[in-house]
């Protein structure tokens, strides 16, 4: 299994574009599974700086409905006219908004082409061989803070609070993929019945929003509950928030950035950004 990062907030590499998005590819030996498709057309720029042919991409995967994960959907059905795309249909049909400074719209344009390859997610389930799905998250263990920012639209100039029942999220072969965890990430691990050795994605834990002490015990938990799964985050995972997990969660926690790939049989990043 390869996954290699092609869109995120962060680069040590000087030839990457970044964006506040995220777009991972992910390949197994049966399958290439586009993980979001960030907020623009970025990840199919560093794809080609990369070598990498999106065309051969057979499934993609949108975590949620936010235009940072599924804003560069159309750009990559303007180049790949096979994959299939998993989504929940209240991502779809959902208005999303944000109050973070101003308010401002977060919701993605959907296009239309889409609408013959869409495999709408409602329910968690086996999509093909060993590509599962995890959908209807429950929210048992403490969420993110800065949800609270956060809405939907049910009704013109009607703004009620998020519930993330629009995110999904991914699993195959020991690998889970959680977007942003909006839903909170100890409650995408406890929604997932399969051994997971390897978590990727943001944590939706922003710096000036999280308790330290908070954070501290939750790193506590992940490895007290988690001890042999290892903990790749970046996008909306905070500086501070990196930091202060990692002295609880040690080699345990590792941050990824645009350009980086890594070989999950052996964990080890052939190119790396910590």
């Amino acid at each position: 299994m390869k996954w290699t990062v092609l869109s995120d907030n962060r680069t040590c590499d000087s030839t990457m574009e970044t964006e506040h998005g995220l777009s991972i590819l992910l390949e197994t030996a049966r399958h290439r599974i586009l993980l979001d498709t960030g907020a623009s057309d970025v990840f199919i720029r560093n794809a080609e700086r990369m070598g990498i042919d999106l065309r051969a991409v057979d499934y993609v995967f949108i975590s949620h409905g936010h235009s940072d994960h599924a804003g560069g959907l159309k750009h990559l059905i303007s180049i790949n006219n096979q994959a299939q795309v998993m989504v929940s249909p209240d991502a779809i049909s959902g208005k999303f908004f944000s109050k973070r400074n101003l308010l401002h719209s977060i919701t993605p344009t959907w296009p239309k082409e889409i609408q013959e390859r869409l495999l709408l997610i409602d329910h968690t389930q086996e999509i093909a061989d060993g590509i599962r799905v995890i959908a209807q998250i429950p929210q048992q263990h403490p969420m993110p803070q800065g949800n609270r920012h956060l809405f939907i639209e049910p009704s013109e100039g009607c703004y009620v609070k998020d519930d993330f029942r629009h995110e999904l999220a991914l699993y195959v072969d020991g690998l889970l993929f959680t977007g942003c965890a909006h839903n909170g990430l100890e409650n995408i691990l406890a929604a997932c019945p399969w051994h997971v050795h390897t978590v990727i994605g943001g944590f939706h834990l922003l710096d000036g929003y999280e308790n330290e002490e908070k954070l501290t015990a939750l790193g506590k938990r992940l490895t007290d509950s988690y001890p042999h799964t290892h903990f790749y985050t970046s996008h909306c995972t905070g500086d501070n928030v990196f930091h202060t997990l990692k002295q609880v969660m040690g080699n345990q926690l590792h941050t990824f950035s645009c350009g980086m790939t890594t070989l999950n049989d052996s964990l080890t990043p052939l190119h790396t950004t910590y």
